[in-house]
């Protein structure tokens, strides 16, 4: 009897044991955690987490509204993504998987790209801009109202130097501005209505001189564009005869709104 009860003991110690090693058994893949938001950039964000204590993961599952944007190794403790909107918030997830089989999602960690500055703004696309004349000496013509910009070339990085397609009523020219931060400058001559009618009539060019500034921009897609500009136009006109006929000097002085339309 003794040695039999010794002998169930042992199998029983032995037993037990073994339940506790459970070798056989994988360890639970667990939840990712120590999420910590990283460096950012105004079109990239970086966050980090805690490598688990236990078994490595085979990959981790980046998660970004519900859904799997990205997956890393499992030996990776960070994740940087690019190409990302400026001045936007971004939430994420991460989900560890090992041998097919998947953690708890892990907490959330919350970042935004930076903002720019407004002197960084892109000026392009097409535009509503309102005209509105503050000053008239001997101006022949009204030309105030609504005008339509088209503002090209698309800037390739950041912003740059634009031309402007203005159409006002049956009028259309182009301009060049030039930038300076958040400021554009430029002028044009153009040939609104003649000096005189008839045969004889003769070109009365008046020059156009734009200053602009950008006064609001947000994010579009990567880059960082303008949303609202003010400024003014100054319009002269020398004075012009052809003998028969003469148009006096005239000074105009017009301001801008505009926004995208």
């Amino acid at each position: 009897m003794l040695l039999t009860f010794a002998t169930v003991a042992l199998v029983g110690g032995l037993t037990a044991g073994l339940v506790v090693w459970a070798p056989w058994i994988p360890p639970p893949v667990l939840r990712p955690a120590g999420l910590v938001a990283g460096p950012a950039t105004a079109n990239s964000i970086s966050f980090r987490w805690s490598p688990p204590t236990g078994p490595l993961p085979d990959k981790y599952l980046i998660l970004s509204d519900g859904k799997v944007i990205a997956s890393v190794a499992g030996t990776a403790t960070s994740y940087m993504r690019v190409g990302l909107t400026p001045a936007a918030r971004y939430r994420y997830r991460l989900r560890a998987v090992r041998d097919g089989k998947r953690s708890p999602l892990s907490a959330v960690v919350a970042m935004s790209t930076l903002t720019p500055p407004i002197a960084q703004a892109r000026l392009q696309g097409s535009w509503i801009v309102r005209l509105t004349y503050t000053r008239r000496i001997s101006i022949r013509g009204a030309r105030h109202g609504t005008l339509f910009w088209q503002a090209v070339p698309a800037c390739a990085a950041g912003a740059c130097d634009v031309s402007i397609l203005v159409q006002a009523d049956r009028h259309s020219f182009t301009a060049s501005l030039i930038r300076a931060g958040a400021v554009y400058r430029g002028h044009v001559v153009v040939n609104f209505l003649p000096c005189g009618k008839g045969a004889n009539s003769i070109p009365d060019p008046a020059t156009l001189t734009f200053r602009i500034r950008v006064t609001a921009a947000a994010g579009k897609h990567q880059w960082w564009a303008a949303t609202s500009l003010a400024g003014t136009m100054t319009e002269n006109s020398s004075y012009v005869s052809n003998g028969a006929s003469y148009c006096p000097a005239s000074t105009a002085k017009a301001t801008l709104s505009g926004r995208p339309s």
